[in-house]
């Protein structure tokens, strides 16, 4: 009878300390997205996000999902910017289009996501969430206005 041994199995110790490094060599692009999103949305407010829709489908998904994009976010927040943004009269096009980007896209984390996943991967990603963002915020305008 052989008798396995636990020598090829790695530490946790050690295993601690790779994702410890990972984390720190990662750190600095985290806090460059953040800072740079930040930024984002101290100069750019809701105000003058409104101006830029003209209650159009097509051209105010194209404008939410652009938007959206540069102004990465996470869902909590979005559904109280959301809220802001119906309430200013923006269109429900733009709106659901901006929210799907804001979370789905992120074109100023694409440094960040590169390092991890690879650049390839990272442009299709990027890509396809585009173009589904638009068609997904046109079909849910429409069937939501449909069933209303």
């Amino acid at each position: 009878m052989i008798k396995k041994t636990n020598s090829s199995k790695p530490s946790f110790k050690r295993i601690f300390i790779q994702a410890a490094l990972g984390i720190y060599h990662v750190f600095p692009m985290i806090l460059g997205v953040l800072g740079l999103s930040a930024l984002l949305l101290t100069f750019i407010t809701p105000e003058q996000v409104k101006t830029v829709f003209t209650g159009k489908a097509w051209s105010d998904a194209l404008f939410g999902t652009i938007s959206g994009s540069i102004m990465m976010g996470n869902a909590m927040i979005s559904y109280i910017l959301g809220g802001e943004l119906l309430k200013l009269g923006v269109s429900l096009f733009a709106v659901t289009a901006f929210l799907l980007s804001w979370v789905s896209l992120g074109w100023v984390q694409i440094p960040l996501e590169t390092s991890f996943f690879g650049k390839k991967f990272v442009i299709y990603r990027n890509i396809l969430s585009l173009l589904f963002t638009l068609l997904i915020s046109i079909l849910i305008v429409f069937t939501y206005e449909a069933v209303r």
